[in-house]
């Protein structure tokens, strides 16, 4: 295997944005390659994207690979499948990592598979051993404890990470960077079984959690839809999201998508207010690196406390409302 060598990120871009998951990954990517002393590349796929390689060398990629080809203008798996694994055979990279998104999720397992290499899914933590093999930690058993996962004989090692969990550096735009185009011989044949025949949007009128600086997130102490409305009060005026644990989603009473935790979001807002959560290890796991934590709930005990900056002990149902009334009051001051 020492023909294998840097480490390569899909940067996965939609539309020509480039999404915020591939800035977290070549952040991280730029730590584990420096500890190596080898380069960082990036993998940029789709149409008229060629532009978008100066953010990824900003970010810090030592080389952003493109390919640029109408085939690849929407993400569909066989022809994205085709290029990464061209790609992949053509430079042989040691580490290949991708977000868990959507995209990342269809693509890795199929990479894995026509590459003959293990996957490791969902992974919070990635090292480098005293060995030279990255070590991928992912929730296992539920969550109830976390696996370190190595790929010994197989190269590359290839791990998706989710959205949130790392953080991106900052952009440097002297970075300097090299750029190289690959042509991909793509196989009409395999990639017309599949066609995209139209996009249909969701109009999004909330932030994505993931994406937010204050998060009033709500438990099962939250009890009926109308508890939301409480939370949505304090929201309102912290210029906040409303996000919930997974109890309130499997009860009906919010979107999957305001879910955080090891089976919905990771989030890192800048204050995160904890009401009616009891703090079980799987939503930890999705929001304990958040910048400032506020707990509250009647039960003294909840695990939920151990992780706080700041926990009150009372009736979110009492506590809230007489919050965000203070709150109105210091902003009418300040007017």
């Amino acid at each position: 295997m020492e023909n294998y060598k840097g480490i390569q990120v899909f940067a996965e871009q939609r539309e020509g944005v480039i999404q915020n998951v591939a800035f977290e990954l070549i952040g991280k990517a730029r730590e584990l390659a420096d500890t190596i002393q080898e380069q960082v590349t990036a993998l940029l796929i789709g149409h008229n994207v060629s532009d978008l390689s100066k953010e990824l060398i900003a970010a810090g990629a030592d080389r952003v690979l493109v390919v640029d080809d109408i085939m690849v203008k929407d993400y569909i798996t066989e022809p994205y499948a085709q290029a990464v694994t061209h790609i992949i055979h053509e430079y042989k990279p040691e580490i290949f990592l991708l977000g868990a998104t959507t995209i990342g999720r269809d693509l890795g397992p199929r990479l894995s598979a026509r590459l003959q290499t293990g996957l490791t899914a969902d992974c919070t933590s990635l090292e480098i051993s005293e060995d030279r093999e990255l070590m991928m930690t992912r929730p296992a058993f539920g969550g109830n404890l976390m696996a370190t996962i190595m790929c010994t004989d197989h190269r590359p090692q290839m791990s998706t990470v989710r959205p949130g969990v790392m953080r991106r550096h900052e952009m440097d735009y002297d970075r300097k960077g090299e750029v190289v185009r690959v042509d991909i011989k793509f196989d009409v044949e395999k990639c017309n079984r599949v066609r995209l025949i139209r996009k249909e949007r969701e109009e999004k009128t909330l932030v994505d959690i993931t994406e937010a600086n204050v998060l009033v997130s709500g438990g099962r102490g939250v009890g009926t839809q109308g508890g939301f409305a409480v939370l949505a009060d304090l929201a309102g005026v912290l210029h906040a999201e409303v996000s919930s644990s997974r109890a309130m989603v499997d009860a009906g009473l919010i979107g999957h998508e305001r879910q955080v935790g090891q089976t919905g979001k990771t989030v890192r807002p800048d204050l995160y207010i904890a009401a009616g959560i009891s703090g079980a290890i799987q939503h930890l796991a999705g929001m304990e690196d958040s910048e400032f934590i506020i707990a509250i709930n009647k039960d003294k005990f909840a695990p939920i406390f151990q992780v706080a900056d700041l926990g009150i002990v009372g009736d979110l149902h009492k506590v809230l409302p007489a919050l965000t009334e203070k709150i109105k009051a210091i902003q009418a001051i300040k007017k």
